[in-house]
């Protein structure tokens, strides 16, 4: 697997067409992110937008080894900060879209769950994603935390890389039941499926930030996306996947 991430990431830092961008963007992002592009593209034609996908704290951990991207869209405001703090950023952290956490299961013959019932005999595997580099998988966390579940539901946590592999193990059933990114419930092969909407006085903020990278400083087309991410059309489509607008918006 790092053989072939270096080799991606050899390709991408190849010459390419002056007016290509390079997006890493949090995996919660995956099923915003086409009509985003799509939009910006239609705003600024000779713009070609390149996205890669993946849990904030790995791609975050990329860009400060020189990774080749131009923007950085987290879905948290620490990695940002931190980049930001090692020098490696040329613009200072915006938010742009605060993210919601849910509780999701596979069956969908099954009304949505609550929290406790997650201590069930029926529930056999929850899926998280890693605390350690997933913003979404340290809210989830902090969420179990603050119910006083942590401790109780250990044996049945299972851990994606990212939350976008979280989702894909509820919705395979390598996991009953899982704590995922909101906007990853709006697939249309998951449309009806039932979940439900995790108090966000649980955890910390999903509030979400980008930075324009020390490779993209120079890029027109990153501060025009930059720009972009903040307006009213993109919160539109935000909006559309579940993302709500930043506090103070």
């Amino acid at each position: 697997m790092r053989i072939v991430l270096t080799a991606c990431l050899l390709l991408l830092s190849l010459a390419s067409p002056a007016h290509a961008l390079t997006i890493a963007a949090a995996s919660s992002l995956r099923l915003a992110m086409p009509e985003l592009t799509q939009a910006f593209e239609q705003q600024y034609p000779d713009a070609s937008v390149t996205v890669v996908f993946g849990a904030s704290g790995k791609l975050a951990s990329q860009v400060l080894n020189g990774a080749p991207y131009d923007l950085f869209l987290s879905a948290d405001t620490g990695y940002p900060e931190r980049l930001a703090g090692e020098g490696v950023t040329a613009t200072d952290p915006e938010t742009y879209a605060e993210g919601r956490l849910v509780l999701w299961h596979h069956d969908p013959q099954r009304e949505a769950l609550t929290p406790p019932d997650l201590t069930g005999d029926d529930i056999r595997r929850i899926a998280i994603a890693q605390p350690r580099h997933a913003p979404y998988g340290q809210r989830a966390k902090e969420a179990l935390q603050a119910l006083a579940l942590w401790e109780p539901l250990q044996p049945k946590l299972v851990y994606g890389e990212n939350i976008g592999q979280t989702a894909a193990m509820v919705e395979s059933g390598a996991a009953d039941a899982g704590l995922i990114a909101w906007s990853l419930t709006f697939a249309p092969d998951l449309a009806g499926r039932e979940f439900t909407l995790i108090d966000d006085r649980l955890h910390q903020p999903l509030a979400m930030a980008m930075v324009i990278t020390g490779r993209g400083g120079s890029s027109e087309e990153a501060r025009q996306f930059r720009s972009f991410m903040v307006s009213e059309a993109a919160a539109a489509i935000l909006g559309r996947f579940g993302f709500e607008a930043p506090k103070g918006h």
